[in-house]
């Protein structure tokens, strides 16, 4: 009995002992709705934290899931979303066959993409720099300046954008002027703002990513460091060799979770940057302001709900075949 004892206190009973009977009548007798309580109560300051999480998913993301019935009916005020004419698809029909939704998808992808590539390719850089920052000070004062955009509000760096561009009075063209050069047009030039936008989204976005890969190189070991310098390996060699590869499940994380976001507009940077300038619209218009013409200003209630759940399945099929094609190749990056 006494060597049974020992060996459960170090861990090491073998199938079949009494202790580990005893461990597993325990276990019976719980189940596993008293397994899974004992846990939460063993974690009870995690659940604390992730309450409001879960609080903000199920207000915003699972309570609305009813208004999907939305998109299958031609919504009346007076009859409610349940009382209302149920037609099908012919929400969904009349937005391709009006030939906005093949613009609005390819313009919101294309953006997104361009936001994807050059946010993680910009952030991963700078990380890199910021880590190869010797003096700490310094290095802090870098990283605060680097993340401050990221709280600015879309409506004040869409004003910020204005004040610099505006024709009449804008800091731009003020420049131009005072150099004697002929002053630039922006908002009647559609083909201008596809480059604006996305050094714009750059600007305020690219610092909360580069923390995200700061903390990541923070992460790596130091004894990893160290054996490369003491074994006379230069600074490009230690970042192509050692901190890239070693970024990659943080790189892969970040891009999947923004694939499923790739059909789904930054409402507020488009909307404060460009407003209801419908000369910029073969360029700028992506599905979430299209969505809010429809709302605000149609109250085309139907129309707003299919683009959504159209955003949502596209989004959904993608997700599922990036993490099938991430599983083939890395399988220990997939989600599931």
């Amino acid at each position: 009995m006494e060597k049974v004892k020992t060996a459960a206190s170090e861990g090491t009973v073998s199938a079949g002992t009494p202790a580990e009977v005893t461990v597993l009548a325990k276990k019976k007798k719980l189940g596993k709705t008293g397994i899974f309580f004992r846990e939460c109560g063993k974690h009870y300051s995690l659940i604390l934290m992730c309450i409001p999480a879960i609080i903000f998913f199920i207000a915003f993301s699972y309570a609305p899931l009813p208004g999907i019935y939305v998109a299958f009916v031609k919504y009346n005020y007076a009859s409610g979303i349940f009382g209302s004419d149920f037609i099908g698809l012919d929400n969904f029909k009349f937005l391709f066959e009006s030939g906005q939704m093949w613009k609005l998808t390819r313009n919101t992808i294309l953006y997104n993409f361009a936001f994807l590539v050059l946010d993680n390719v910009v952030a991963m850089f700078m990380a890199i720099l910021i880590n190869e920052i010797t003096n700490r000070i310094f290095k802090k004062i870098t990283q605060t300046i680097m993340l401050l955009p990221y709280f600015i509000s879309a409506v004040l760096v869409g004003l910020l954008v204005y004040n610099v561009l505006n024709y009449d009075y804008g800091f731009l063209n003020s420049v131009l002027r005072s150099l004697g050069l002929s002053r630039w047009a922006p908002y009647s030039n559609p083909k201008a703002w596809p480059p604006l936008i996305i050094l714009v989204q750059l600007w305020q976005c690219t610092g909360y990513n580069t923390i995200v890969y700061f903390a990541a190189i923070m992460g790596i070991d130091s004894e990893t460091i160290e054996a490369a310098r003491i074994d006379g390996v230069n600074a490009f060699q230690r970042i192509w060799y050692i901190e890239l590869p070693l970024l990659k499940p943080t790189l892969v994380i970040l891009m999947l979770f923004a694939m499923g976001g790739i059909v789904k507009g930054n409402f507020g940077l488009f909307y404060n940057i460009i407003g209801t300038n419908a000369l910029l619209y073969p360029t700028t218009d992506i599905l979430e302001t299209y969505v809010y013409r429809a709302t605000m200003q149609d109250f085309n209630f139907s129309t707003a709900s299919a683009i959504g759940f159209y955003q949502s399945v596209i989004g959904f099929v993608i997700v599922m075949i990036c993490n099938a094609v991430i599983k083939k190749i890395e399988p220990e990056y997939s989600l599931f």
